[in-house]
């Protein structure tokens, strides 16, 4: 699963470290540059160190099972990187520390859908399910954090199993004081589980069916975080975070391509007469071109559709997704400026146009 809707803002380089962006492959982008990752095992390496190669014991079991998760937590480190705003140095400190711990659950699901060995992966995903289910069973289906510690001594219920990693337990502050349901996590889980059987998309449809799953949990929970959740909202934040999806899906064609995954709908290639063969060539053919330039519409309507969103919204919720708004903006500008040639490389948004775009989100609240 790969929902890393781009875009990281910052509003002066004295509040905020500067815009920077990360490929799915792991190399650091700034300026359009991709550059070495820094030293230190990569998130699959680690996974490769920790995965158990045999489940025999409950005890082992259990161990084995949050160190593998634990070992694919991305920390602070790789969310200043991504091309999304995670946590905004402008927003409340507990908003902040609450947008990281569900960074740190979204993409760790999402580095064992892509990165942890293969035999592996539908395991890692069963033990990050059962810890999540671990969070959420308190007595009276209170959120942890209210019915016992976190730490699994004291308090009613303190005789129940605990969550075994790390990323999980820290969603317990989030979860107790902003009420955020289990089913969007459950989601972003499942959405791994069919990357791991579907690779390919015949129809739009299909492929706005995956988007429910990988993407759209992420805005519905951020709109838990800020504490304006409502069903109309929601539908919104749907729209918005579907098309970021499909514009990074739009950037990286020939990435996914070589991990084995298409995301472009098979009916549209057809209709675009459009092949496999020529996803895999060093650049793009004027039918790849056009196929490319028809989708990115498709990911601006909906967009479009979703960005009075902000209009709903006030203080630090309204930056937040002014700036997933502007990112998608961005991004689809980046694809335009490249002649929606998207095989030479991910075309990349330029920091001053991600900051035009957030101010004029901002401000028209659309």
């Amino acid at each position: 699963m790969s929902a890393d809707a781009r875009v990281i803002i910052c509003f002066s380089k004295d509040t905020c470290a500067p815009i920077e962006t990360v490929a799915r492959d792991e190399t650091r982008v700034r300026g359009g540059l991709r550059l070495e990752e820094e030293p230190g095992a990569p998130p699959a390496a680690a996974v490769r160190a920790a995965a158990p190669e045999a489940r025999c014991g409950a005890d082992a079991v259990d161990a084995e099972a949050g160190a593998a998760v634990d070992a694919v937590d991305p920390g602070a480190a790789r969310a200043a990187g991504e091309n999304f705003p995670v946590a905004l140095r402008l927003l409340p400190s507990s908003r902040r520390h609450y947008l990281m711990a569900v960074y740190g659950f979204a993409r760790t699901t999402d580095d064992i859908g892509d990165q942890a060995p293969p035999a592996q992966r539908g395991l890692l995903l069963d033990d990050l399910e059962a810890d999540l289910l671990r969070l959420y069973a308190r007595p009276g289906g209170e959120p942890p954090g209210q019915a016992c510690g976190l730490d699994g001594e004291g308090g009613a219920g303190g005789d129940r199993a605990e969550p075994r990693s790390r990323v999980v337990r820290a969603l317990g502050p989030a979860v107790s004081e902003c009420g955020i349901p289990m089913q969007p996590f459950l989601d972003l889980i499942l959405a791994n589980r069919q990357d791991q059987v579907v690779a390919r998309y015949e129809t739009f449809e299909e492929l706005m069916g995956y988007c429910r799953l990988s993407a759209n949990p992420v805005g519905r929970i951020v709109l838990h975080v800020f504490g304006c959740f409502s069903e109309r909202r929601a539908e919104m934040s749907d729209s918005v975070c579907t098309a970021l999806q499909l514009a990074e899906h739009w950037q990286d064609v020939a990435e996914d391509l070589r991990a084995g995954r298409i995301y472009l709908p098979g009916q549209d290639m057809v209709a675009f007469g459009c092949t496999e063969e020529d996803l895999a060539q060093p650049s793009a053919s004027p039918q790849v071109r056009a196929l490319i330039e028809f989708e990115a519409a498709r990911a601006k309507t909906l967009l479009d559709a979703g960005a009075p969103l902000i209009a709903t919204l006030r203080g630090a919720a309204r930056t937040a997704v002014a700036g997933y708004v502007a990112g998608g903006r961005a991004a689809l500008a980046a694809i335009a400026a490249a002649d929606h040639d998207v095989l030479r490389g991910a075309p990349l948004p330029r920091k001053r146009r991600l900051a035009a775009e957030l101010a004029l989100a901002f401000a028209r609240g659309r």
